[in-house]
């Protein structure tokens, strides 16, 4: 597994201050955020999950797994969570030419149009991986894209890592504001279905609230 960090560096943040990172906040409020859904084998269970805390979340979808799974991904809207673009393919914006990366982009937003039904009126996208060019970035946000990247990497995609070791990377990072990412895919569930849990746990018990990114 390449380098990553799980505490996003200040220095990047202040580097790369056109893109959000958290959303500081006096309230203890966080943000939970899952990438590459929907995806049946787990997203369902987690809805479930934060079903129980009352925990809202923004989901960062890619077009495809949409297409695959309108049912579920019409879940993720009825249950009140906010939906992020991810790219129709899950798409590494270092190895692509910009302009085929826009249009991946674009198109993963017209399966959003088409599904959301008005749902949403704002185009939050993430890029995969957290890899994109300088001139993507550019281009997304003069069409009012608003990136989102993250304050906290639970690493729940590495299968390197123990689950305990996933929790442990959210209870000792998060702080108020934070911008929390996991992953509902078959890949990050062994990790995924120890850490949600107890990390939904330890949140509200230390006085965490959850919303929704806008």
């Amino acid at each position: 597994m390449g380098f990553y960090w799980v505490k996003t560096n200040s220095f990047i943040k202040t580097v790369f201050s056109k893109y959000c990172w958290d959303i500081p906040n006096n309230e203890k409020k966080i943000y939970l955020t899952f990438d590459d859904g929907p995806t049946p084998e787990i997203t369902d269970w987690v809805l479930s999950e934060l079903k129980k805390f009352d925990a809202k979340a923004t989901f960062f979808c890619i077009g495809k797994n949409i297409k695959a799974n309108l049912a579920l991904f019409e879940k993720l809207i009825t249950d009140g969570h906010s939906i992020g673009n991810h790219t129709m393919n899950h798409v590494n914006g270092w190895k692509i030419d910009t302009n085929d990366y826009i249009e991946n982009v674009k198109n993963c937003e017209h399966v959003l149009e088409e599904e959301q039904r008005k749902a949403c009126n704002h185009l939050l996208f993430r890029p995969p991986y957290g890899k994109i060019k300088k001139a993507q970035s550019k281009i997304l946000r003069s069409l009012g894209y608003k990136i989102i990247m993250w304050d906290v990497l639970s690493a729940d995609f590495d299968q390197s890592i123990t689950p305990e070791k996933c929790l442990e990377n959210v209870t000792k990072n998060v702080k108020s504001g934070s911008v929390i990412v996991f992953h509902d895919s078959v890949k990050a569930s062994p990790n995924l279905k120890f850490a949600l849990p107890k990390t939904l746990h330890f949140l509200k018990e230390n006085g965490y609230t959850f919303d929704i990114i806008h």
